[in-house]
This record gives structure tokens, C-alpha cells and sequence, in this order.
């Protein structure tokens, strides 16, 4: 799928499949997109995720990959990898279930998603919002009704990017996601109804 932002640039979007799997290493470095994560936090209990920072979440989340299982959306620019979003059926991520503020506002089975990493000079371009209307046509192709994210609304307009990764409510606003729960003054539960 492609798209264009405000700057006319097209962007295209593509499922992580093992051959795409050196594109996201790519696009996340050596220090795996924030401090080692590899887009496992949401994965793993909290004790494990901090164990295996660095080398043995990247193996893990390449486990994944190589089952065939589709772990996200990867951006692309001019053919080169410059975003990241996470999404899958919820119950895929046992940390949110453990989450007084993220817990589910009902029993609909919905899909999650639940991190993003931009690469630094495409920041602050709307590409996470294009990828969140990737990922809903996604989701859509998987039978999914229900696109769920849970974003943070800072109370300052400056906010350090690496605390951002669960994605901007402005974001996901634009992308056509309505809020449908608030337990906290900046952590929305918003959803996509396909």
C-alpha cells in the first residue's frame, strides 16, 4: 500500500516476513530501536524483557519472524526502512492484560497496537499516522473488527521521543481512532472500528 503525506513523499508499507527482516534490523541499529527492546516489551513478563535486553530480544522477536508470524507493519521510503509499528490480536501481549490503565474496556476481541519507532529524520512527518492506517488495512485482511491502541496525550507540547513509543493520541486521532476509555490524564484507550 502507498500513501503521501503533506510533502508529497509516498511512502509504502510492508508486512515483516523473514525476508524483510533485515530492513527492521536496519531501521532499529544495534541498539535495537530503544535500549534493546526489539519491540518485546509488551511480550514478555517484565523480569524476562529486562534479562534478555539487547542480543537475546532481537533472537526472540527473529523466533517469531521465522514461525510466520507477522509482528507489525515496516514503512519504507524510497526503498529504505524508516518506520515501525507492532500490532496483533491482544492477547498476544500479556503485559497489557497486567495493566490497571490498559486493561480491556470490555470483552471484543480486538487487535493491539502497541509501539511505534520512526527513524530520527523522518520524525514529526505523519508517518505514524500512515502507518496506523496501514496497519487498520492490515488487520482488516486478518479478519480483525476491532483496531485498538493506547497512546500517551502529553500534558507538554515537548516530549522526549523515546517515551513516545506507544504512539501520540494526535496521531491516532488523524488516523480515524476514536477514544473509548481514559484511566489516566494521559493514557487513552482509543479504537478503530472496521
Amino acid at each position: 500500500m502507498d500513501s503521501t503525506n503533506n510533502t508529497e513523499r509516498v511512502l509504502s508499507f510492508h508486512p515483516l516476513t523473514p525476508d524483510r527482516w533485515a530492513d527492521l534490523e536496519k531501521l532499529f541499529g544495534e541498539r535495537g530501536a530503544c535500549g534493546g527492546c526489539w519491540c518485546m516489551h509488551w511480550r514478555l513478563p517484565r523480569a524476562e524483557f529486562s534479562q534478555q535486553l539487547g542480543e537475546a530480544n532481537r533472537r526472540k522477536l527473529m523466533e517469531i519472524v521465522n514461525r510466520g508470524e507477522i509482528p507489525g507493519i515496516l514503512a519504507y521510503a524510497n526503498d529504505q526502512p524508516v518506520g515501525w509499528c507492532a500490532l496483533a490480536p491482544r492477547r498476544t501481549y500479556p503485559l497489557l492484560s497486567r495493566s490497571k490503565i490498559l486493561a480491556p474496556p470490555d470483552e471484543q476481541p480486538v487487535w493491539s497496537v502497541v509501539c511505534f519507532f520512526i527513524a530520527k529524520p523522518h520524525r514529526r512527518q505523519r508517518v505514524s499516522t500512515q502507518l496506523l492506517q496501514s496497519a487498520v488495512d492490515y488487520a482488516r485482511t486478518r479478519g480483525a473488527m476491532i483496531v485498538e491502541g493506547y497512546p500517551i496525550e502529553p500534558k507538554k507540547e515537548s516530549y522526549p521521543d523515546a517515551f513516545a513509543f506507544t504512539g501520540l493520541a494526535g496521531a491516532f486521532r488523524a488516523a480515524g481512532f476514536v477514544e473509548v476509555l481514559r484511566r489516566s490524564p494521559t493514557r487513552p484507550i482509543m479504537r478503530y472500528t472496521i
